[in-house]
């Protein structure tokens, strides 16, 4: 008697979980909420530029900022923050003198900071042309921006 009480119990509740998770499964797509609309991905207009001083402070980025101005075609704000026009334009200066061969793309990547190194040899960097702006890197593009 107990074993024919424990088996009803047991098919009964699988019943009403079948039961329940059909009724779940057919009331999910009949029911469910729209999904949200995806946002557009954002337009390159539309994005924020990346800002990258290497260390120099506002009123030394200003000072590079006006140089590119005068000799490499920068037509940003002097801001004070190296963004992407702004190494553009200094990209455009290393690739003339100091053998940058990437993109015109405003990107601080290791062939820009190498050209970036050769450039500072004139301003005491002596360390490798590694494509790390590390502190004798900065240092040296410090020591560039207070001579502009």
């Amino acid at each position: 008697m107990r074993t024919n009480i424990l088996t009803r119990s047991l098919v009964s509740a699988a019943a009403v979980a079948g039961l329940a998770a059909g009724t779940l499964a057919g009331a999910g797509a009949a029911v469910a909420a729209p999904a949200p609309a995806a946002k557009p991905a954002a337009s390159a207009e539309l994005a924020p530029l990346a800002v990258v001083n290497l260390g120099l402070t506002t009123t030394e980025a200003k000072k590079v900022q006006r140089g590119l101005r005068a000799n490499w075609g920068y037509t940003g704000a002097i801001d004070g923050q190296l963004g992407t026009e702004s190494w553009k334009a200094m990209q455009r200066f290393l690739k003339r003198h100091y053998g940058y061969t990437g993109a015109i793309d405003g990107i601080v990547g290791s062939g820009t900071v190498q050209a970036l190194q050769r450039s500072m040899r004139a301003f005491g960097y002596t360390g490798a042309i590694d494509g790390i702006a590390g502190p004798a890197t900065q240092a040296a593009f410090k020591r560039f921006a207070n001579c502009l």
